[in-house]
């Protein structure tokens, strides 16, 4: 079966305890069963990996665009967490690849700190979605499967 990659950058392992009031309280493995429950609505498979490292981001993109250029993969569903304002090597992954990728942020960034007013992803992104909480995701995967 054809799968989609949700992505989760920098302290998402956190959901549901890290300042609830700015992130609510599902946590990491609740987004990845709706995920899950909705992709395979579309009839795909989630693969939903997190990691804290730049490089292991970096390594699932990559992957990502090689199975997208195989017709495994359908795109890329990421919340790059505080990378986004940071990471032009995530940039440079994005860019580098074919894999469609979403750009998700649970919070609406424009409305906290000047800092994360800027996006390194959101340039190389097929669409932003932000402020929606974890509604974004569902967002995303009905951008990208909904065909």
């Amino acid at each position: 079966m054809k799968k989609i990659l949700i992505l989760n950058g920098p302290n998402l392992n956190l959901l549901g305890t890290r300042e609830p009031a700015q992130y609510g309280y599902e946590t990491l493995a609740d987004v990845e069963e709706n995920c899950r429950k909705v992709a395979a609505e579309y009839g795909y498979d989630a693969e939903c990996f997190q990691s804290n490292t730049e490089g292991s981001l970096i390594d699932a993109i990559h992957k990502a665009g090689r199975e997208f250029t195989q017709d495994e993969c359908a795109g890329v569903v990421f919340n790059p967490g505080a990378y986004t304002h940071t990471s032009i090597a995530l940039h440079d992954a994005i860019k580098g690849v074919e894999v469609p990728v979403v750009e998700v942020h649970i919070s609406n960034v424009h409305a906290r700190e000047a800092f994360r007013h800027h996006s390194y992803i959101s340039p190389v992104a097929a669409g932003t979605i932000i402020g929606m909480g974890t509604k974004g995701y569902k967002l995303a995967l009905d951008f990208l499967l909904d065909k």
